[in-house]
């Protein structure tokens, strides 16, 4: 395992630890992962392409920063996540790879680098997500506009997808990411509600619902996506009744993908959920009426993103013109 996952090199070639209230937990070994979501390691040229243009901009992803295991498919089609506003979160959640700590300072010059780096990567659809910064008003809201003005300017043909903190307790917050226009606003719920103090102690089920539903009062015409892990010990039962949830808050499009264990300090995997499974989750979350489904163990809320949103736009259309 890469020491990446436990240590991190910032500025001045400091070490600090990468996940600092995880360090003094028990360890929870990593188990074998089944042949159906093992991948191979990124190798592709244009893979390199794209990482070399990460650099230059100086932009963080969460591609990286989380240890997603599609980044070399992904990165060799060019399509990056980008994560704004630094590269250190204020939540500690027990499945994520994202560092913790105190963030800095915004970057004023962020947007528009997001901005020059999508428009050289020539992309179709961008998904731009942030870490979570308790630390700020407005919860990042404003930033989060500031890119997708800056996106529409240099990139106009670019359609934009917004993976969101919750903004618990930012007063305002939605209503200025709402007014920013982006073509599709994703939070996820991550897990059912029985595991949120294990699972994402800092955030709050019901407040998540309520942002996505807010989304919908405020825009009816934005698609909303959100999305789940499963594998952290939740019931089958209870994975339905999120998606009855999300149905009562109008979202369009689920996510549902397999939990993997970053590191041996974070939340066990209870299981590894097969195949047929998944399908089986599909199948009822489109009988639930969601407009589109995503579920299978390599599903993340960003793959096959661009793909996905046309498909999103031709489910819509299908089903306007069958009310008509």
């Amino acid at each position: 395992m890469s020491t990446r996952v436990l240590i991190d090199h910032r500025a001045g070639g400091a070490s600090v630890l990468r996940h600092p209230e995880k360090a003094h937990r028990p360890d929870n070994p990593i188990q074998r992962k089944p042949a159906w979501i093992r991948v191979k390691a990124p190798n592709h040229p244009v893979y390199h392409e794209t990482r070399a243009l990460m650099r230059a901009n100086r932009l963080v992803t969460v591609c990286e920063e989380a240890a997603c295991p599609n980044i070399g498919e992904c990165w060799a089609q060019r399509h990056a996540t980008m994560m704004i506003m630094g590269d250190v979160c204020t939540r500690a959640c027990a499945f994520c790879n994202v560092a913790t700590g105190q963030p800095h300072a915004l970057d004023a010059d962020e947007p528009a680098r997001v901005a020059d780096a999508v428009a050289r990567l020539g992309l179709r659809h961008v998904v731009i997500t942030s870490v979570d910064r308790d630390d700020l008003d407005d919860g990042g809201a404003a930033h989060f506009a500031a890119v997708i003005g800056a996106l529409r300017a240099a990139a106009p043909a670019t359609t934009i997808e917004v993976l969101t903190p919750d903004f618990l307790r930012k007063p305002g917050a939605v209503e200025v990411g709402v007014a920013a226009r982006p073509d599709v606003f994703n939070h996820n719920l991550e897990t059912v509600p029985r595991l949120y103090p294990a699972i994402r102690p800092g955030a709050r089920y019901y407040q998540s619902l309520r942002l996505l539903d807010r989304v919908k009062q405020l825009d009816p015409t934005l698609f909303t996506k959100s999305g789940l892990m499963v594998g952290l010990g939740e019931g089958r039962t209870e994975v339905a009744q999120v998606m009855d949830d999300l149905r009562v808050a109008d979202v369009d499009f689920l996510t549902i993908g397999q939990y993997l264990q970053p590191t041996v300090k974070h939340a066990a995997v209870a299981e590894f959920v097969t195949p047929d499974a998944f399908a089986d989750y599909a199948r009822v979350a489109r009988g639930k009426g969601f407009l589109l489904v995503s579920a299978t163990p390599l599903t993340r809320s960003s793959y096959h993103a661009d793909a996905d949103f046309a498909a999103l736009r031709e489910a819509r259309a299908a089903r306007l013109a069958g009310h008509a």
